[in-house]
């Protein structure tokens, strides 16, 4: 596993925490401000980054992160710019993990060998490639591993205990699990459903298991961390940036995150007891 991934999971097990995961698209609201915006999650409590990718064909992301994706697009944000903003971010936080997430488009015109190169170069720690299926990208996984970097994969309900198995064979860092059917922003999230499908999960997966999708606030997000590893915001945080002035995107992304981050903790201090 990652370094700075690895030791993330370790303090928090220690501490009986849970990972706080918030996504945002890389250029969105604006590229200049996206540095002071990682820095703003980290320092509401973010543990560790998911830096969205921006793609013009976004087939797991919801209208949100869409539009996020299109915003970033419009300004030119490419693959190279995201390597660069990972670069300025380290300039200030050698600690926090940041994990890369998109599609495979952008990596195979990159090139593959030199991405993994460059990104771990850049600070980069995963990376999340969601139309990559385990099945076929073993030969990615290994050389992302020698790299230092860790492939994260994507489990959904629909998944099956050869997918599950497969997946626990080849992921590093931590898997998702997509908390519904439906794309990223839905909101008819089922955490008693969760509570069923994680200990299936854990079966076949070694590492940590985080759950993303359909969580919006505090409520949602203790409910799931409550049988869990890492909670994954994304939506609701892009939403809010989006409505958020000009100049106040990194205060209010530190807000929100500080928001979530208390009710996770006080929760795990109560299950603790």
């Amino acid at each position: 596993m990652n370094v700075r991934i690895a030791a993330v999971f370790e303090t928090l097990k220690a501490q009986g925490r849970q990972a706080l995961i918030p996504y945002v698209t890389a250029g969105d609201p604006s590229p200049a401000a996206t540095v002071d915006i990682l820095h703003g999650l980290v320092a509401g409590g973010a543990d560790i980054l998911e830096l969205g990718v921006p793609f013009s064909d976004p087939m797991a992301d919801g209208p949100v992160i869409q539009k996020a994706s299109e915003r970033a697009l419009a300004q030119g944000v490419g693959l190279d710019d995201v390597l660069g903003m990972v670069r300025d971010f380290r300039r200030d936080d050698a600690r926090t993990p940041v994990v890369l997430m998109g599609y495979a488009n952008p990596v195979e015109c990159y090139g593959v060998e030199a991405f993994a190169r460059d990104a771990a170069a850049a600070g980069v720690d995963g990376v999340l490639i969601v139309d990559y299926p385990p099945e076929e990208c073993e030969g990615f996984a290994a050389l992302l591993k020698a790299a230092g970097l860790d492939l994260i994969f994507l489990l959904a309900p629909t998944s099956t205990e050869a997918r599950m198995a497969t997946v626990g064979r080849i992921a590093g860092g931590y898997v998702y699990y997509v908390s519904l059917k439906g794309v990223t922003g839905a909101g008819h999230l089922d955490t008693d459903e969760v509570a069923r499908v994680i200990p299936r999960i854990r079966q076949h997966v070694q590492v940590p298991v985080g759950v993303g999708f359909g969580i919006r606030d505090a409520t949602s997000a203790v409910a799931v961390a409550g049988v869990s590893d890492a909670v994954v915001i994304g939506s609701k945080l892009i939403q809010l940036m989006e409505a958020a002035p000009a100049g106040t995107w990194a205060t209010v992304a530190r807000d929100f995150m500080a928001s979530i981050r208390g009710p996770l903790d006080a929760a795990s201090a109560a299950r603790r007891l």
